[in-house]
């Protein structure tokens, strides 16, 4: 499903955050990223959908090579890939329904059919009754949730997430990783970058290790 292929990516002054990498991941894995902080975790996540570029080598995803994508397909690629960032990008303008309906209108899913989808999406991270408040009222691991249904309610068959535990207390961050699980367990393929491996760890398939932009493990 996806393949990294001799995939290099430099940033500006020389910074090498992956060299040579070759790397393949099965439909239905979940795989487990770790590594030291720098080790191009990040990098790697945003490189399948096409958040980032590779300065070299080839990026394989569901049969096509995102790095060679024209900007008006990444779209298109990114309907089958749930993401979950560090930063979360929430609209802080909009209520926490609204929030979750935004890759659905962007796609053009019929309201009612899309309305469904939402609430079914809050209903799985349990934010159902918190439909209608602003991201400003909910606490972190709550904003962390509302950012998972967001990545989920398309139904991609891709999630990837960097550290989405991080910052969280050990409750929720368990429960977020028992989610992710979930997931899993119904078909999406999932690859989370995390710090907190022994969270993941009863549930992934495979750990793949960085350092310094190379596979460690």
């Amino acid at each position: 499903m996806i393949r990294f292929e001799k995939v290099g990516k430099r940033y500006p002054g020389g910074i090498a955050a992956l060299s040579a990498l070759d790397l393949a991941i099965e439909t239905g894995e979940m795989i487990v990223l770790s590594g030291h902080s720098g080790a191009g975790k990040s990098t790697l996540l945003k490189l399948i959908p096409a958040v980032e570029r590779p300065s070299e080598g080839a990026v394989i995803v569901n049969g096509q090579n995102v790095a060679a994508l024209k900007r008006a397909a990444i779209p298109f690629l990114r309907r089958n890939i749930g993401m979950v960032f560090q930063d979360q990008k929430l609209l802080f303008d909009r209520n926490a329904f609204d929030n979750v309906m935004l890759p659905l209108a962007i796609a053009g899913v019929a309201t009612r059919d899309a309305g469904r989808r939402v609430r079914a999406a809050l209903d799985k991270v349990g934010l159902l009754d918190r439909e209608r408040a602003m991201p400003v009222a909910l606490s972190g691991g709550e904003q962390q949730r509302l950012a998972i249904a967001r990545a989920v309610v398309a139904r991609p068959s891709i999630l990837i997430a960097d550290e989405p535990t991080a910052h969280l207390d050990d409750g929720t961050a368990a429960d977020i990783a028992a989610m992710f699980h979930a997931f899993n367990q119904v078909g999406v393929t999932v690859l989370v970058a995390t710090h907190h491996e022994a969270l993941f760890a009863p549930y992934m398939t495979r750990r793949i290790g960085l350092s310094r932009g190379r596979l460690a493990a």
